[in-house]
């Protein structure tokens, strides 16, 4: 049966009873340059703002769904059980594995092989990054390319996968700013101009920056965000064996585009910035930091951390601050690495990081959400967290999972990938839509998922 009547009313009692985060219900059945001589008033090079943020005239846009929830296919968790909404085109994989909170639904939207990367045009239509260079997401059928997805007819589906650009084997970054799509093709950072509604480029490609201060085969994406302030921030991968040196050069950190061929170093001493977001509001940017792999007796640990200009993290000679990796002669001096707040066990491997608009009810409403892709080879830990929000100073409240569960401002929030199977794939891309669903995309088998509120 439909759940339509119950759209306002099941959210509200439960979380009129919830004073915390509720776990998810089982369905029944180099030195850094000085940062103050760059111009971060807006994008790099970017044009003169339009009506809308960051430069996009969105006034005529509406993507807007009604009711998500009440879509045909969609799996509804009730308080009373799990609820499918007849109809539906289907196509898309078997979802009952999946577990979210009472209260909230889930969709399958589509699929392309290895999607690494999720980001909405201002417009609404989803953008996917699918890579063929090799990850450890095991993704197949990866399209070299930049694709579009998208949904013209608002029924929570795709309509089509759109090549929107190829001969881009090594692409993960992507973001929408000042009139163009930023994205990454290997070390190079490019643009290409971007009007709201292209399923096509309309205009020529051309280079921001390259970054090769330090290339890593391994550690290859370079993902990307812009900060309120205009700054765009990159992320560079080190490698797992970098020794630790006493100068500590460059390596794995992030920088910002600051006009110059390579980039303006920020911040160091990462092993593989996987994932760069900024969060709205208190011009604050945040970085996924997977540490130094089977660290966990050094005291080794997966990180998200603030991106502030001249940080050190570490890697490869410290483990957290004041803590070295053991075996180091001689023993680094740990005492001026930056202290993280957010912590993960080894192998959890947090991947991606979006934060949830202001659409969502209470307790996850204004939380950041982070997919965490699972140990390699077994998908141990594969999950959906979420963290609270200091509201006051936009930053990720402390917590962590070293202790084997979560701790702090940590919560569960989807579950299912981690049975021992690996037959589900694993979360990999996160990023919440216009109209305030949760997506994700799975480098493994491709699919692409929504999450919402009843009361969406």
């Amino acid at each position: 049966m439909r759940l339509a009547p119950l759209l306002g009313l099941v959210p509200f009692l439960f979380y009129a009873c919830s004073a915390s985060r509720p776990a998810p219900d089982a369905p029944d059945a180099t030195t850094p340059t000085d940062a103050g001589n760059v111009d971060t008033s807006e994008p790099f090079d970017a044009p003169a703002p339009l009506d809308g943020p960051f430069g996009w005239d969105v006034s005529d846009v509406d993507a807007t769904i009604l009711h998500p929830c009440s879509l045909p296919g969609s799996i509804q968790y009730t308080s009373t059980g799990v609820v499918v909404v007849p109809g539906g085109s289907g196509g898309g994989p078997d979802l009952s594995y999946l577990t979210v909170p009472t209260g909230f639904c889930v969709h399958y939207y589509g699929t392309v092989g290895n999607v690494r990367q999720l980001r909405f045009a201002p417009g609404g239509e989803l953008f996917v990054a699918s890579p063929t260079t090799s990850t450890t997401g095991g993704g197949l059928d990866g399209m070299s390319a930049i694709a579009v997805l998208p949904d013209d007819d608002h029924d929570g589906l795709a309509d089509s996968v759109l090549t929107y650009l190829g001969s881009l084997p090594s692409t993960q970054g992507l973001l929408f700013a000042g009139g163009f799509l930023y994205y990454q093709n290997g070390t190079q950072i490019m643009r290409v101009p971007y009007a709201v509604g292209d399923r096509a480029p309309s205009g020529a490609s051309e280079e921001v920056a390259d970054i090769s201060v330090y290339t890593s085969i391994a550690h290859w994406p370079k993902t990307l965000d812009i900060a309120d302030d205009g700054t765009i921030y990159v992320g560079n991968g080190g490698d797992q064996d970098d020794l630790c040196d006493p100068l500590h050069p460059f390596h794995g950190g992030i920088l910002a585009l600051d006009g110059t061929p390579g980039g303006l170093q920020v911040a160091k001493g990462m092993r593989n910035p996987i994932a760069v977001r900024c969060a709205r509001g208190h011009d604050h940017c945040f970085a996924v930091e997977l540490g130094k792999d089977s660290s966990q007796a050094d005291f080794g640990r997966e990180k998200i951390v603030p991106i502030r200009q001249g940080d050190d993290w570490g890697f490869p000679c410290c483990a957290t601050e004041n803590t070295p990796f053991a075996g180091i002669t001689p023993t680094p001096n740990c005492a001026t690495v930056a202290s993280e707040s957010e912590s993960f066990y080894i192998g959890n491997t947090p991947f991606g990081i979006d934060f949830e608009p202001g659409r969502w009810p209470a307790p996850w409403g204004g939380s950041a959400f982070v997919t965490l892709h699972g140990s390699y080879g077994l998908w141990t830990g594969a999950r959906v967290v979420a963290i609270g929000m200091d509201p006051t100073t936009g930053l990720l409240l402390p917590g962590s999972d070293l202790e084997g569960g979560d701790t702090g401002d940590v919560s569960d929030f989807a579950v299912g990938w981690d049975d021992n199977r690996r037959d589900h794939g694993r979360p990999a891309a996160v990023a919440f839509s216009t109209d305030g669903r949760l997506f994700l995309g799975n480098d493994n088998d491709g699919s692409v998922v929504w999450i919402a509120p009843l009361s969406l």
